[in-house]
């Protein structure tokens, strides 16, 4: 068998190696879940010092505050240059929001994205804060989940324009709520009391997320639940991140005290925690320099999945006041955005971007990626620029191997001349060839590194296009407007040509009829083959031909952009290799072997 043969064969099935055992033998380990990161405070319902926000949101409460239902009560408009929505005065919930920016497709017309919805909606979601009663107060002295505010002061909540809410229990405390909203989705949310009492008083300032589930099970709609993607729980614990699956939060253990299943754990110094999509997160961060408790709960009885906060308690003297400010992030997983907050103090605020296993190598892939968009203005001609950049900086390593490659074809006659006269000594063979190669200081296994290198890469480029929000929906060209989904072309809309869908991305009928890009991967494989004449082994001849359209049908259904980086990636390979085997002194023959390929082989007569 022909070494340069051998190291492709070996190469290609150690790509195949490696991705079984990273995607099937060796799943990745468990993230370390609230519980591991902390002791679990024993919430004391009457102890001051640990008060509990309870997991009752949105069930009323035996309390003499006024109330209204929820489609009755008063709402405040929210309108910045990329959010919209509104704010319920029950509760003072931030329960509708929507992302002007994005859409939920690429197709004309199509609504907006919505995050927050209220409750009564297919899937509530909403932010609530309030106080949670220490010694000598009792719940109706605070204001509670369904306490119906007062607007105070503002009109609509927007940029520069906060709205201040007022609500005073009748016994001589007096609370308020100022609600700000940058320009892009962080919403700081500023909690005051008022003691006109006689007496001190103390209580713990708390917020919530809550999310319904719906069905037995507390599913949520519109999860991707993609093996790559985190969906559920995410936090930061003093610099240790969190992730926990939905399905996992269902699993916790029970807390007599909280009446749901909970893990809570103490942040000593800076922390956050919230719920994270695919693009969108809702996050609750408390100051700084805080300390607080963070918990992850699941009310099976309501099927309520709830991030909460829950601050030091507060005690205020008669006659005194007392505040605390936290924020709530609240929409798209931009990186740009999500930067800057954790330039102004968010710790590792960038790590809420799921860059997986390979984050070494996805943080800088993106950056890169990320700085040639802001310079073109495409993403689909990025990529091709990033695939360029890539190939520079391995080209020290892809020079010494093809080098070592066009050394192993001048040596091809010498190793047909010892396998001839060694006959069937096999270990006869291997060491003349050991004592050739060094002889001429060729490394036989250095084709393979070049493929070897590409298997993370690739890893790590599609973990970029799949994950973050920057290559949502982005085009290129022509039919191509969502580099992040699969090629929309095929030959039942001619390519594009035609002004109708191809098939359903995910059929069989998309496997099958394939868009132009699996089309252009495959014969850029194919291409690249050709620089060496086929094997003589008729089996190994046999893989070899199939496997660049294996590869096409294959990475067929991945997103577009990964297509449009492997067919450049493959392209600079074919010429990097072309030249460099030409200035060694060999020189491919590609229409040759591409003939050669066409020809039957002719059959061997056995009498």
């Amino acid at each position: 068998m022909d070494d340069q043969n051998k190291n492709l064969i070996l190469a290609t099935a150690l790509s195949f190696l490696v991705i079984l055992v990273w995607f099937v033998l060796f799943p990745p380990p468990e993230p370390s879940t609230l519980q591991d990161q902390a002791e679990i405070a024993a919430l004391d319902g009457e102890a001051v010092q640990t008060p509990s926000a309870t997991s009752t949101v949105g069930e009323a409460t035996a309390t003499t505050e006024e109330t209204l239902p929820e489609e009755q009560a008063p709402r405040v408009a929210i309108d910045t240059p990329r959010l919209q929505g509104s704010l319920s005065l029950s509760g003072g919930r931030i329960d509708e929001l929507s992302l002007k920016d994005y859409k939920v497709s690429i197709e004309e017309g199509a609504p907006i994205v919505e995050l927050l919805s209220p409750v009564g909606s297919e899937s509530a979601y909403y932010a609530i804060y309030g106080w949670a009663p220490g010694a000598g107060l009792a719940g109706a002295d605070v204001p509670g989940p369904n306490t119906l505010w007062t607007l105070e002061q503002g009109e609509t909540l927007g940029v520069d324009s906060p709205v201040t809410l007022v609500w005073a229990n009748g016994n001589g405390l007096t609370f308020r709520r100022t609600i700000s909203v940058d320009q892009d989705y962080m919403f700081t949310v500023t909690q005051s009391v008022e003691n006109a009492t006689q007496s001190e008083v103390g209580m713990a300032p708390y917020g919530i997320l809550a999310r319904h589930g719906i069905g037995e099970d507390g599913d949520l709609p519109g999860l991707k639940n993609f093996f790559i993607l985190h969906e559920g729980v995410i936090g930061m614990a003093d610099g240790t991140l969190s992730e926990v699956d939905y399905g996992d939060v269902r699993d916790f253990d029970i807390d007599p005290n909280e009446r749901a299943q909970a893990e809570v754990y103490q942040v000593k110094e800076d922390g956050w925690i919230g719920f994270t999509d695919h693009y969108w997160m809702t996050t609750l961060i408390p100051e700084p320099g805080t300390t607080f408790k963070a918990a992850a709960k699941y009310d099976s009885r309501r099927k309520i999945y709830q991030t909460e906060t829950v601050m030091p308690t507060v005690t205020v003297a008669p006659g005194a006041s007392a505040e605390v400010t936290t924020r709530l992030f609240a929409g798209a997983k931009e990186w740009e955005a999500i930067r800057e907050y954790q330039s102004e103090g968010v710790q590792k605020f960038i790590d809420s971007i799921d860059w997986g296993w390979f984050f070494f190598l996805t943080k800088p892939i993106f950056w890169l990626l990320h700085n040639i968009n802001a310079l073109i203005g495409n993403m689909g001609w990025s990529i091709i620029g990033l695939t360029l950049i890539i190939k520079a900086i391995l080209f020290p390593l892809a020079y010494k191997s093809y080098v070592s490659m066009a050394k192993m074809k001048e040596l091809q006659p010498q190793m047909e001349a010892l396998k001839e006269a060694a006959g069937d000594d096999r270990q006869k063979v291997q060491q003349g060839m050991m004592e050739l190669y060094k002889k001429e200081k060729v490394n036989p296994a250095a084709g393979c590194l070049p493929i070897l290198m590409q298997i993370p890469i690739f890893f790590s480029l599609y973990k970029v296009i799949f994950v973050t929000i920057e290559l949502r929906q982005a085009p290129w060209f022509g039919p191509f407007r969502d580099l992040s989904a699969p090629d929309p072309t095929s030959i039942m809309n001619f390519f594009g040509w035609m002004p109708w869908a191809g098939p359903e991305p995910g059929t069989l009928m998309a496997t099958i009829f394939l868009g132009i890009l699996p089309l252009l991967l495959g014969i850029s494989m194919w291409l690249q083959q050709k620089l060496n004449p086929a094997p003589t082994d008729p089996t190994q001849a046999m893989i070899f031909a199939w496997m660049p359209w294996v590869f096409m049908f294959m990475l067929g259904s991945f997103a577009s952009g990964l297509v449009v980086y492997w067919i450049a990636n493959n392209t600079i390979t074919f010429t990097q290799q072309y030249l460099i085997m030409r200035t060694q002194g060999y020189k491919p023959d590609v229409f040759g072997n591409i003939k050669s390929g066409f020809k039957r082989t002719p059959k061997t007569d056995d009498k």
